[in-house]
């Protein structure tokens, strides 16, 4: 139950913080935001603010979201819908009840026909009457939708659809851009709580040693640094790992730095079998070490240099699939993220921080990748039409939107059957 209950809590928080920045820009656009719910399914809780976006709590304890006017909303208002109208003394109307329970002064009426984008007029049959009805609607009337919730019409100027190229590329790119800014805060807090933060030295540094390993057997310690292999200079700990894979089994001269003192130890290589590739590779039993600043800079820059690790660490994965193919073994879904989430758990309160920073920066590096239905996927329809000086047809881009759809699903399935064998099998 602690797991579910902090895994819901930081995808929450992520979620939330996304949709605020759609949210706060879509707004300094001039886009209106219909509603900004917080969580999923059945309302709870529903409450229109003076900015006219309606503010809801849903039933799922599960993120959030943000309905902007004319972004993949469709039409609620549809031919042979009975309806409620609320008049004003000029007879424009004020407020369109599409709930079962209709208000007694209110006129009960049968729709015919709507235009709430360009013409704001609605033809109606009226109950008890035998001829259609055209009236105008008000550009700031009300919408009571099917579960009661209250929202506001939408005047084309006020639309997604109407703002400018810029406009949406901000609005798109907010989401993702509050989810870096996040996980640049969450881990610059993480850095003022730590008593130093690593410097990701790229040095082989030995951070601790595997009990029984060759490693172990050969007397390397907590803090070495491997500065040779054999006659072979290790600069780097990726140096001293490629050196490793490519001599499993042999017997090598192992050349450390401890403290001020240089020595040289004797070892062989361990062999291990890829599960993966069923390659043989080597291995020595060390896990890899950093050192550490507690310097005030030191600390405020870990955020954004821990965030950046997080961007290249999830681009250098899509780079290795457009090279060596498309691998599901490179993906975690809602599983995953669990079982993610129990490990954490029981390590305390800044492992959790540092999961949610990790969390936060792969969504947003996710989102803005170049596929239909993701951020990174409207930020291209916002290029091709600054490049086209008109928007893509509004039926290809749903069509577009909905091929996106398709995939993510297939993508979601497939991961988390992927997720449920590795996990269960």
């Amino acid at each position: 139950m602690r797991t579910i209950i902090v895994f819901l809590i930081i995808f929450s928080i992520i979620v939330v913080i996304h949709e605020f920045g759609h949210f706060y820009f879509a707004k300094r656009a001039g886009i209106k935001v219909r509603e900004f719910a917080l969580g999923m399914g059945p309302k709870l809780f529903a409450k229109q603010g003076e900015d006219g976006t309606t503010y809801t709590v849903r039933m799922l304890p599960m993120g959030g979201y943000v309905r902007l006017a004319g972004l993949s909303e469709e039409d609620e208002i549809e031919p042979g819908m009975e309806i409620g109208l609320t008049l004003d003394d000029n007879d424009v109307v004020q407020q369109i009840n599409l709930s079962d329970s209709l208000d007694q002064e209110e006129l009960p009426a049968r729709v015919n026909d709507s235009d709430l984008i360009n013409k704001m007029t609605l033809e109606v049959l009226p109950t008890g009457k035998s001829d259609y009805v055209t009236y105008q609607v008000d550009k700031e009337a009300t919408i009571i939708e099917s579960d009661g919730t209250l929202i506001e019409v939408a005047p084309y100027e006020s639309r997604y659809e109407a703002a400018s190229p810029w406009s949406k590329f901000k609005t798109n790119f907010a989401g993702p851009l509050n989810n870096f800014i996040l996980s640049i805060i969450v881990y610059t807090i993480i850095g003022f709580m730590l008593p130093g933060v690593p410097m990701n030295s790229p040095e082989a540094i030995v951070g601790s040693v595997v009990e029984d390993s060759p490693a172990m057997a050969a007397g390397l310690q907590e803090d070495d640094v491997i500065v040779g292999l054999n006659d072979e200079s290790i600069e780097t700990w990726n140096d001293m790992v490629t050196f490793v894979d490519a001599n499993a089994g042999e017997e090598v001269s192992v050349t450390v730095e401890r403290g001020d003192t240089t020595e040289t130890v004797d070892l062989t290589i361990g062999t291990v079998v890829d599960e993966q590739t069923n390659e043989e590779r080597g291995q020595i039993g060390i896990i890899k070490g950093d050192r550490y600043d507690s310097s005030f800079m030191g600390r405020l820059t870990y955020g954004f240099r821990s965030t950046w690790g997080v961007i290249t660490g999830v681009l250098g994965v899509i780079g290795g699939m457009i090279v060596n193919g498309f691998n599901v073994n490179n993906f975690g879904g809602p599983v995953a993220m669990a079982q993610m989430t129990s490990q954490v758990v029981d390590f305390g309160f800044i492992p959790i921080l540092s999961f949610m920073a990790y969390l936060s920066a792969n969504l947003g590096i996710i989102n803005l990748m170049p596929i239909p239905a993701l951020d990174g996927g409207k930020i291209v329809l916002n290029a091709i039409e600054a490049v086209r000086g008109k928007p893509v047809s509004q039926s290809t881009e749903g069509i577009i939107t909905l091929v996106g759809v398709g995939l993510l699903l297939i993508l979601m399935v497939l991961v988390t059957w992927n997720d449920i064998q590795r996990a269960f099998f």
